[in-house]
């Protein structure tokens, strides 16, 4: 059923176009995970933002092979309308890239982890209790493509879900900004397309073990209802 609330999608970069058939593009990703929710794109990424704030219930942010704190001026303008949202309590999603905007916009802290690339598939463990939260779960697997990670949250926060490698899983802020690290929207395939791409910049090491991580089960569904419920809730 469609959502009678309508989201913003902000698209924080381009697929590039030699991996368009391994999973679409991010459009694709998010209306082939969150049917119903009623996505609006925006490329970002081009400086293409909605006209108001108030064109929207709600939002979502993408991912990105940019760094939040890069010196661009999409990416400057994205944390002003990431605060916007915060201000004026929209229900905001970031997803990887997008989760690290919220802490940078807000007041928090991104740089690169000390402990390198995080890719494959990753176990976290959920500490948070929200009603949102349903079915409720103590971990979830859920795929990762990231050398950034938020190193302090913002004022308001409150983790939701961590593990070793990566101590900011999830988070909110206040009740209405979630933050999620992994990459729900990614499949497998698409995921190793990518690290495999960077092998230059990733340890043959770490692709080895994520390459063998692969077969882990995904909990995308599980995700995808998590991030339904925050926006409609």
């Amino acid at each position: 059923m469609q959502s009678a609330l309508t989201t913003g999608l902000l698209v924080c970069d381009h697929v590039p176009d030699k991996f368009k058939s391994i999973n679409g593009t991010y459009t694709d990703m998010f209306e082939r995970i969150l049917p119903g929710l009623n996505l609006t794109p925006y490329f970002v990424c081009d400086n293409e933002f909605p006209s108001s704030i108030h064109n929207h219930n709600a939002y979502i942010c993408t991912g990105s092979s940019h760094s939040v704190y890069e010196d661009l001026p999409w990416i400057k303008n994205l944390s002003s309308f990431t605060r916007q949202a915060y201000d004026q309590d929209k229900k905001y999603v970031g997803i990887c890239f997008g989760h690290q905007m919220i802490a940078h916009a807000l007041g928090g802290k991104v740089q690169k982890a000390d402990i390198g690339w995080c890719i494959g598939v990753h176990i976290f463990n959920l500490s948070g209790k929200e009603d949102w939260l349903e079915p409720a779960e103590q971990q979830f697997n859920v795929l990762m493509l990231c050398q950034d990670q938020v190193v302090k949250l913002p004022e308001n926060s409150r983790i939701l879900a961590s593990e070793d490698q990566c101590k900011v899983g999830m988070y909110m802020v206040g009740d209405h900004i979630l933050g999620l690290q992994g990459r729900p929207e990614f499949s497998r395939e698409y995921n190793k397309a990518l690290y495999e791409f960077r092998a230059d910049r990733i340890s043959a090491e770490k692709i080895a073990i994520a390459n063998e991580n692969l077969h882990k089960s995904l909990d995308t569904s599980i995700i995808a209802k998590w991030i339904k419920n925050f926006i409609e809730g």
